[in-house]
């Protein structure tokens, strides 16, 4: 049987603290990092409240020591503050004895930096190295360039559910013998543009969002990165690497539904559920939490609520939305949201699902809402995209975890 995959690494950065540390410090102690407006240039700065990283593009630059002859965008300078953390943490080396690679996902890409001269460039042809950078994989391939990593780069997006993909992705990139361990994890900024996307669908809260809350209104969108060192749990043991946890279970669903909403069951979600614990060689009783999706959108909390009510019935475990902590992060949501859920595993206590007051009636389901003390032992996530794809990652402890 071939040795299970393991976290060594991890990295991160949001509207709740600059890495690990600072990130575990705000969940625990409920810190939203859900503001007013002051980083992003937009007329709406007054109508909304961001989950902001609050550091300029300079301060970036900076924190994220990067190659100033390069044009930066604010997704790549993000990523790579989190991903040289990760890299770090796992005390990767660059002998060429390993096989390592690179798996980042996104969906906003360059665009912060491109919405900013794209009528300059279209007038007169100027900034064009800022037009370049709009793609979503430019900012996997500087992360790749700066911190040496040379075997395998590829970019995933699939709209919110992408960087948990890359998690998956990552996986089965091991387990097929084509690496020996990889990077994997996803990074996006606030736009212009993506603001006044969601501001189009109507889907944005103008106050701060209330997932499974009947009074839910919307989302708040946020920013962030955040990237997992991925490696056999043989190869890690031998180097006396700290395991954070254990890739136990994931699967992809299609909800095959609409663009932007989930089935009135919630097929894509109950799906990608039900696999993932298959496929961890569990049963729904076995899992001890869940990080939902929960987007605090009228659509998505209750056809999420449906599928976990189809999956397990009247024994659905302790869950909880952490967006209200630090906004959508779109393509960075899954693995921002993995690393919360290893911070459950290895704290041991349940995440709040904070600004919750009702239950939706149709499916009375009521979240953790306060800090609590639990054995956990496998802990599941989910990410729901647009276009219905649909994703979930089972986490164990390595007390706990299915060979």
């Amino acid at each position: 049987m071939s040795s299970p995959i393991v976290v060594t690494g991890i990295g991160i950065i949001s509207s709740i603290g600059n890495n690990l540390k600072e990130t575990t410090h705000a969940l625990l102690h409920m810190q939203s990092g859900i503001k007013p407006v002051s980083i992003l240039n937009t007329r709406h700065a007054a109508d909304f409240v961001l989950g902001e990283v609050k550091k300029t593009q300079e301060e970036l630059n900076q924190l994220a020591n990067a190659d100033q002859t390069k044009p930066w965008t604010r997704t790549a300078l993000l990523g790579l503050i989190a991903a040289r953390e990760a890299i770090q943490d796992a005390r990767l080396d660059h002998s060429g004895a390993f096989k390592t690679g690179i798996v980042s996902a996104s969906t906003v890409g360059g665009m912060d930096r491109s919405e900013l001269y794209y009528k300059d460039f279209i007038g007169e042809a100027r900034h064009k190295e800022f037009i370049d950078t709009h793609h979503a994989g430019d900012h996997t391939e500087k992360i790749a360039e700066t911190l040496d990593i040379k075997d395998y780069l590829t970019t995933i997006s699939t709209a919110c559910s992408s960087s948990l993909n890359s998690i998956m992705f990552g996986t089965r990139l091991i387990k097929n013998g084509i690496l020996d361990r990889v990077l994997v994890g996803g990074s996006d900024a606030l736009s212009k543009f993506t603001l006044n996307g969601f501001n189009t669908l109507m889907i944005l809260d103008k106050e701060h969002c209330r997932p499974f809350d009947e009074s839910r209104a919307g989302l708040n969108l946020g920013e962030g990165a955040a990237y997992l060192v991925l490696e056999k749990e043989e190869a890690a043991l031998k180097q006396g690497k700290k395991i954070y946890a254990y890739i136990s279970g994931y699967a992809n669903a299609n909800d095959a539904h609409h663009q932007t909403a989930s089935s009135e069951e919630g097929n894509g979600p109950f799906l990608a559920m039900q696999h993932a614990i298959t496929k961890a060689g569990l049963i729904p009783d076995d899992i001890d939490y869940i990080n939902v999706h929960g987007t605090g959108t009228e659509n998505n909390d209750l056809t999420e609520g449906m599928a976990m009510k189809r999956l397990f019935g009247t024994r659905i475990p302790p869950f909880s939305s952490t967006k209200a902590f630090t906004g959508h992060t779109l393509g960075a949501a899954g693995v921002i949201e993995s690393v919360f859920s290893i911070i459950a595993l290895q704290e041991q206590k349940l995440l709040p699902n904070i600004n919750f007051k009702t239950a939706i009636p149709e499916i009375n389901l009521i979240p953790v809402t306060e800090v609590k003390n639990a054995k956990l032992g496998h802990v599941l996530t989910n990410s729901f995209g647009f276009g219905g794809n649909d994703s979930t990652v089972v986490f164990s402890s390595n007390k706990t975890r299915v060979s």
